[in-house]
């Protein structure tokens, strides 16, 4: 039976972010642990319809991937690591599909076009500050620096795609859900070996 707060889980996910919190220093920043909620709370996926989680997760997926990016392009002109240039490429192509996807997806819900996340400090967004530092780097600082994004930006996709494949019930919405999830996770894998190297 499907459970009347579909929506619980991803607000209580979106809550411990932080939404609306101030800036934070993602260099030192510790990779918080990924947890899926709690089972009991998750109704199966049924029908087209969107819920609330979908909606939220979609709109923050879209507001996340929109501050990462301009992240992801400073890269060619502020290292010369062939290594972290090709990480670059391969995340910054997956988010901008993970993003044209997301886009359409809340076109198709009918939900605002607006960013409800607009101006928000959350997990896993770069801030102002912190982009100003980014530009003013180089070599291994700008390694740490990018590297402190990155996971901040990966582990904090996989927690809440994670909370939406619990208590969505859009197909194609969970179904892209689960793909971040996969690519969130390899990215990170591959994130720990490049700081090994």
């Amino acid at each position: 039976m499907r459970q009347p707060t579909a929506s619980t889980v991803l607000i209580a996910v979106l809550l411990i972010a932080g939404c609306g919190a101030g800036p934070r220093d993602a260099a030192s920043a510790t990779t918080p642990p990924v947890t899926a909620p709690p089972a009991t709370t998750a109704p199966t996926p049924t029908g087209t319809g969107f819920n609330p989680t979908d909606i939220a997760w979609l709109q923050l997926t879209v507001a996340m991937t929109e501050r990462l990016l301009p992240v992801l392009d400073l890269v060619p002109a502020r290292t010369t690591d062939r290594a972290w240039r090709r990480t670059a490429t391969q995340v910054a192509a997956a988010r901008r599909a993970d993003l044209d996807r997301a886009r359409r997806l809340l076109a198709d819900a009918a939900a605002p076009t607006t960013n409800p996340h607009e101006g928000h400090d959350m997990p896993g967004m770069a801030t102002a500050q912190e982009m100003t530092a980014l530009r003013a780097a180089g070599g291994q600082s700008f390694h740490r620096l990018l590297a402190g994004h990155l996971r901040a930006h990966l582990a904090q996709s996989v927690r809440i795609a994670t909370a939406e494949q619990q208590s969505g019930v859009q197909p194609a919405t969970v179904a892209l859900a689960a793909a971040v999830v996969r690519s969130g996770t390899a990215d990170l894998a591959r994130l720990d070996h490049l700081d090994r190297a």
